[in-house]
């Protein structure tokens, strides 16, 4: 998959949203004498800053053989909804090695915006290839879809039994792809295996993709996957399809894994006909157990989210009387009917959000990885006005709430979220988030007003990984920095509002204090709430 490396036309630190580019092409022009073209490098080019030249961004692969090419890889751009950003899209024959254009032939362009691809009906942009005077050069089409956060990765493999056979001299060369489901009932390719040479039982080999990739972060959506025999001159034979999704995959090898191979064509013209063979998943392993995932559980160390949440709390801790942390998550699909929440206890249990301690934050935070599914987008709004209700109820200074907030991603509602923010400077609440929100240079503003108090400290977790391997060192360097503006902040807000300091009172259960709270997120987050 083509990532956007350096393409930021805007130069500016505005989060973007993230659109993936599927492109076919339709009656392609055949340069080959004895076969058909061989399109590919269907090259991507964007304007540079001075919108005055193209610059190659990316290139598919080259499909052999076919003049209406569906190409798997995809490009994937950084989307500005106030910028015209220009794109060109060339399509050459491939016929060498050669990474020189020159040396193939050139089957036709198209010009468009990346605004016009995502402005179509249902995100699909369908052109006229030119470029070769005289000639009809074909048609290609774009299909766009803003991809979600979710970074699970997912590695399965898939065997069949008694396939179809389509070959006169031999049995079949059988080969899968996947596709994932459209809003409009159309489908987007975005897998395909190998070919397995004559053979009606084959075992293909384990592969890895992003499941957003495979379903964009929506487990229940549609997975059609096509079964063909292929063949040299790029007229493969369809064996049959079958349809899943990433969720009934997930489930791992069972009965409900193994799947019929139907051919419609077969089924409506023999009474008989039961399938075409069947499509067993032999293995899947599913992010966050894959050591790519921030979310990993490993047996031998805890995960960056832990740590965080582990040095941090078990410093904080020590100033909570009752030790209790209301403890939540944000950006997950929760279970039994997938309802996306953006802030919901991690224990499960609304009445009572709260976890014994630290250790009881970090085992709701295991145990809530194994329930829900994790999904994007990641907005902080929610769980930071889950946290400011609890703190309103308290206007006598009596207590102090402190949140951290623990995530890997973009902020997508940076709107809202400053606005949240810029409002709390009523309430006593830190929020630790990103950089724009940390108030240390410049304070946050939101529709031209300033906040009162700098109440925001980002820390990059980045800037303490001990390449060494002494994480106890780094891990209190992180907490050091993070908590550092708390004293600071307290004595701030309590002098703004006039509260002088009691005197000593005898060590009860009504004894002030600060309270801390938890949260975590698809990316995670950890939420901490002074309790009382």
């Amino acid at each position: 998959m083509a990532t956007i490396g350096d393409f930021d036309p805007l130069n500016s630190i505005v989060p973007a949203t993230k659109i993936e580019i599927t492109a076919s092409c339709r009656n392609l022009l055949d340069m080959d004498t004895f076969s058909k073209s061989d399109p590919g490098n269907c090259l991507l080019s964007h304007t540079d800053s001075s919108h005055s030249s193209f610059i190659c961004f990316g290139r598919t692969e080259v499909i052999d053989n076919t003049l209406n090419p569906d190409f798997v890889r995809k490009f994937v751009l950084d989307f500005f909804f106030e910028e015209k950003q220009n794109l060109r899209f060339d399509v050459y024959n491939v016929d060498t090695r050669s990474s020189n254009l020159s040396k193939h032939d050139f089957l036709g362009q198209m010009f468009c915006t990346l605004g016009e691809i995502i402005g179509s009906p249902g995100g699909r942009l369908e052109r006229t290839l030119s470029g070769i005077p005289g000639k009809k050069c074909g048609t290609i089409i774009f299909t766009a879809e803003e991809l979600s956060n979710c970074r699970d990765i997912a590695t399965m493999q898939f065997c069949a039994n008694k396939l179809d056979k389509k070959d006169f001299f031999g049995k079949s060369d059988p080969f899968l792809v996947f596709y994932r489901s459209n809003e409009d009932g159309t489908f987007t390719i975005c897998h395909k295996t190998e070919v397995i040479k004559n053979n009606l039982n084959p075992v293909w080999q384990s592969f890895t993709i992003p499941v957003r990739a495979l379903c964009n972060g929506d487990y229940d959506r549609t997975v059609k996957v096509d079964v063909y025999d292929w063949d040299r001159d790029g007229s493969h034979d369809f064996i049959g399809e079958f349809t899943t999704s990433y969720r009934e995959l997930s489930r791992g090898q069972s009965q409900f894994n193994v799947y019929e191979v139907l051919n419609p064509k077969k089924k409506g013209k023999k009474k008989k006909y039961i399938n075409s063979g069947t499509v067993r998943l032999v293995s899947v392993s599913c992010n966050p157990s894959q050591p790519t995932s921030l979310h990993y559980m490993s047996p031998y160390q805890m995960n960056a989210y832990a740590m965080a949440l582990k040095a941090v709390g078990e410093i904080i801790q020590d100033y909570d009387s009752d030790k209790l942390f209301p403890a939540y998550g944000f950006g997950a699909k929760l279970p039994p009917d997938g309802k996306i929440s953006h802030a919901f206890p991690l224990n499960f249990n609304s009445e009572n959000p709260n976890c014994v301690g630290i250790e009881g934050v970090l085992e709701a935070y295991f145990q809530s990885l194994r329930t829900v599914q994790l999904y994007g987008p990641t907005n902080f709004a929610p769980v930071i006005n889950q946290v400011a209700r609890s703190a309103a109820e308290v206007t006598d200074g009596s207590q102090y709430f402190v949140l951290l907030m623990i995530t890997d991603g973009v902020i997508s509602d940076m709107a809202q979220t400053k606005e949240t923010i810029f409002c709390l400077n009523m309430l006593f609440l830190l929020s630790s988030a990103m950089e724009e929100l940390d108030g240390d240079e410049v304070r946050v503003s939101s529709r031209g007003r300033f906040a009162e108090r700098d109440i925001v400290q980002f820390v990059p977790f980045r800037d303490y990984i001990d390449r060494s391997g002494n994480q106890v060192l780094s891990m209190a360097r992180l907490a050091k920095d993070v908590l550092a503006e708390i004293p600071d902040q307290l004595l701030s807000f309590m002098k703004s509002r006039g509260i002088e300091p009691r005197p000593p009172l005898p060590v009860t259960s009504d004894s002030p204090s600060v309270s801390t709270t938890t949260a975590t997120n698809t990316s995670t987050t950890k939420h901490c709430n002074p309790h009382p």
